[in-house]
């Protein structure tokens, strides 16, 4: 029995969903609405998450100027770090638990749009949902996939303009390369059908749209040359 196999019923709840929605609009278009939906249902998990992501960069100058005081003294620079996060009530996973908690969520989403069901038999525009890019032919079906790698790199340089601008101020090993794992969804979604490509526009365009809410007060990060300097 496959590990992934306990989502089986989520799998076929949310497969009903979609057909429901299905009979009434595009098929295309109920994938969207219905990820549109899961990640509506999902945003007080982001919105947690969010907050504890504040609550890190917000004491991020303490942690660090513990770490250089209690440097080579494990012991004491945990303690003192429990001391800081009891002190300002927060926590350092304070944002890792309503992230954890969604991947189950995201799970069943991959698995409706990557498995054989008679979703994957309706059309976007004359290209059937279930069609990966080394399948199509015509230009028809090429300018389909060409369209959704074309939003879904648009979406990418948004999300790595604004990785980028969040660690200006960093100087952790990766932060500069940190911005272009962004793309990634492009590369990716060149390997999965049509039908999870639009899942991942969907699911992607909503993540960038809802950080950027979720963090609109947050201050610009401060460049690490002018930190140094203070």
């Amino acid at each position: 029995m496959s590990l992934f196999a306990v989502l089986d019923p989520a799998v076929r709840l949310a497969h009903d969903l979609v057909s429901t929605l299905a009979q009434v609009m595009p098929t295309a278009l109920a994938i969207v609405l219905f990820t549109v939906a899961v990640r509506l249902a999902l945003h007080p998990l982001a919105r947690a998450a969010a907050r504890g992501e504040k609550s890190r960069m917000r004491l991020a100058p303490q942690v660090a100027e513990l770490n250089r005081k209690h440097k080579g003294k494990p012991e004491k620079l945990q303690a003192a770090m429990a001391e800081l996060y009891r002190t300002e009530k927060a926590s350092p996973l304070a944002g890792c638990l309503p992230m954890l908690v969604q991947v189950p969520f995201f799970s069943v989403m991959y698995r409706l749009f990557t498995g054989h069901n008679d979703l994957l038999e309706h059309t976007l525009f004359g290209t059937p949902l279930g069609l990966h890019l080394n399948a199509a032919h015509g230009p028809g079906q090429f300018l389909v996939f060409g369209a959704l790698y074309a939003a879904l790199g648009a979406v990418g340089y948004a999300s790595f303009r604004r990785a980028r601008r969040l660690s200006a101020g960093s100087t952790a090993p990766g932060t500069a390369f940190a911005p272009y794992l962004s793309f990634l969804t492009v590369l990716f979604a060149a390997v999965v059908p049509l039908a999870a490509g639009l899942y991942l526009l969907t699911t992607t365009a909503w993540t960038v749209a809802e950080r950027a809410w979720l963090h609109r007060d947050a201050p610009a990060p401060v460049p690490a040359v002018l930190a140094k300097a203070a």
